[in-house]
């Protein structure tokens, strides 16, 4: 039976129950246990996909496609396990589900309703999705934490803390435990506990009592703050966490860890029943032992890399949550202390100077200081110029650079312009009229639709011949092919392939399995030059960072740090993906080149081939015949 632990909050959104979420799956796998993680949103959005980076933060894609929440990230990041689209529950997708259901005729005869139906589809959606595995063992997870997104009492999560209200009957009281995250405000220097008593009281008025409290402030929760929480609350002081503010969210673990929960929830959901294998138990010692000295490692180190990012959607920095792990990831491999700048990319462009000298200023000060320069991903025309102009300045004044899906386009024009003298150069999707599309339109990709309709999930990218020397291929640990969660409708124009390539010292070294759609680009003369189309830093972890961000930092620190990684993720590197979800969906070529070519190249493994379906068929028809030849039928 697996356990379940729900994370709620009151109080304010946006308190921290992901990371805490996240820090108890990882205390649990740490004990050797196998852990799976569910998210519910209850806005009304299906999926995070439609939604701009400055509503919720980032878009987190999934292997599978998903687009989803952003604290899914923090689920695969600290439990190292790839999740699915399921793993992410809407109300936009309960109500679709329960409305296509009443379509079909399944409650023939019912009326409809919030309860029990809608409830209903609520837990089994989550007991279905808690069984699924989600690391390479294949095997059912032992424990699944669910955090209920927003604060309870907001009207629109109501029926997700009814069905959990009801679902702990379900399940039982043994296999269902619930951490309630409030926050603790100092006002005048006093730590003041009434809107936990509050939050508490809503909470057990809708019919759930919290296991743990854990208590959010900025500073460490006193003695007297946690008898007054606990007395008023009605739980044991022991049951009463302390989650003050830390310079790393990494601690946050340990910090839990300290304070006893492991062992209270051990008992209170009586996990000694399950039965763990020795070496998942020592596997978990070892994680942990490795995060313990990644985390304190980080508070011993003096040296320092700047980095900064050229973005658009800067205003909300969880916008590029993922990209800026990936960077601290790298950054902790490299030994040094991040120190990222943020520019906004319209800062960069020539308008800027006279609307605002002093931000122009700024921001070309900030980048022409810089280490190291990155262009993460985005959509839209804003602020392109800007990206673009941060790329010429890398490029020629051999700054390393690394550029992600828009990051990678903005490198392309930026090439055709300055390089290829194809000064009118642009994308299509920035500049439909532009005499030079570089960047075209996908041809498969619907033109009316926005939901789910992107270039989506896990795709091979394969390394070209005769780029071994390639420093991008090497730090992937020199293997034939890469994979990467892609998120895009826009691509290089397979025409201008050949004449971008012509002048020599760029080349497209990873493409996709067909060879039709350029995927990764590096420059030869350069310390360190590459971009992807794919977006690396959805698969960067903290104990395995993303080998391009890798790349990036350590090419600031220097050329021998560069040197010294590569050569260490040639013998080391090891893809976080399970085997299971290296497969490519079935599809056509759009090119004359790729029309001659299959995708089961390299070993990928093609997911709903037509071809290979109907040869399979063929060759079993032809073994059975009728009236007894050759068999019966």
């Amino acid at each position: 039976m697996v356990k379940y632990i729900l994370v709620c909050g009151g109080v304010i959104s946006g308190i921290g129950k992901g990371v805490i979420a996240s820090s108890t799956g990882l205390m649990l796998k740490a004990a050797g246990l196998k852990v799976t993680a569910i998210k519910i949103d209850p806005y009304m959005n299906i999926d995070a996909g439609t939604m701009a980076p400055t509503e919720h933060g980032e878009v987190y894609v999934l292997n599978d496609g998903g687009e989803t929440d952003l604290d899914l990230g923090n689920y695969e990041r600290y439990l190292d396990i790839s999740l699915n689209r399921d793993n992410n529950v809407t109300t936009g997708k309960v109500y679709q589900h329960v409305i296509d259901r009443e379509r079909r005729g399944d409650y023939l005869g019912k009326t409809v309703q919030i309860i029990p139906h809608l409830t209903n589809a609520i837990q089994d959606w989550i007991e279905r999705v808690s069984k699924i595995p989600v690391d390479e063992t294949g095997e059912e997870p032992d424990v699944c934490i669910v955090e209920l997104g927003g604060t309870v009492g907001d009207i629109e999560s109501m029926p997700f803390v009814e069905a959990m209200r009801q679902f702990q009957f379900r399940v039982g009281h043994e296999n269902f435990a619930l951490i309630y995250v409030s926050l603790i405000p100092v006002v005048g220097g006093e730590q003041k506990t009434k809107p936990t008593q509050a939050g508490v009281r809503d909470l057990r008025g809708l019919g759930l009592l919290p296991d743990l409290i854990a208590c959010r402030c900025t500073d460490t929760l006193l003695t007297a703050t946690m008898e007054k929480v606990s007395m008023f609350c009605h739980v044991s002081p022991q049951q009463v966490l302390g989650v003050h503010n830390v310079s790393s969210t990494y601690h946050v673990p340990l910090l839990l860890q300290g304070q006893g929960m492991l062992e209270y929830l051990q008992k209170r959901l009586n996990l000694g029943e399950i039965t763990i294998k020795p070496e998942f138990k020592k596997k978990g010692e070892n994680f942990m032992g490795r995060w313990k000295a990644l985390t304190v490692g980080q508070e011993r180190l003096f040296d320092t890399v700047s980095i900064v990012l050229v973005g658009k959607y800067t205003s909300l920095q969880d916008s590029y949550m993922s990209v800026v792990k990936a960077l601290e990831h790298a950054s902790m491999r490299c030994g040094r202390k991040l120190e990222l700048q943020w520019v906004d990319s319209s800062d960069l462009e020539p308008h800027a100077q006279t609307s605002n000298p002093v931000k122009y200023h700024d921001a070309w000060s900030a980048v022409c200081s810089a280490k190291g320069i990155i262009v993460p991903g985005g959509f839209g025309h804003r602020g392109t110029e800007g990206m673009i102009s941060a790329v010429k300045w890398a490029r020629e004044q051999k700054i390393p650079f690394l550029g992600i899906c828009l990051g990678f386009q903005v490198a392309v024009i930026e090439w055709a312009r300055s390089v290829c003298g194809l000064e009118e150069a642009n994308s299509a999707e920035l500049l439909p009229e532009t005499p030079h599309p570089v960047i075209c339109f996908m041809p498969e990709i619907s033109k009316t639709h926005m939901g789910g309709t992107m270039r989506l999930g896990l795709r091979p990218t394969v390394f070209e011949p005769n780029t071994e020397n390639s420093k991008l291929r090497r730090l992937y640990g020199s293997k034939d092919v890469a994979w990467e969660r892609h998120r895009h409708r826009y691509e290089v124009e397979p025409k201008y392939v050949d004449e971008l390539e012509s002048k020599g010292g760029m080349r497209f070294v990873g493409k996709d399995e067909r060879g039709e759609r350029m995927q990764m680009l590096e420059l030869d003369d350069h310390p360190y030059f590459v971009a992807l189309q794919a977006h690396p830093e959805f698969c960067s972890r903290p104990l395995n960072p993303s080998p391009p961000f890798l790349g990036l930092v350590a090419a600031a620190c220097g050329d021998s740090t560069l040197l010294e990684q590569i050569e260490n993720n040639e013998k080391t590197y090891v893809a976080p993906h399970p085997e299971s979800a290296k497969v490519v969906p079935a599809s056509v070529g759009v090119t004359e080149q790729g029309k001659g070519r299959k995708q089961a190249v390299d070993g990928i493994r093609v997911r709903g081939d037509v071809n290979g379906d109907l040869e399979e068929t063929e060759e079993r028809l032809a073994k059975v015949t009728v009236n007894g030849e050759n068999g019966d039928c």
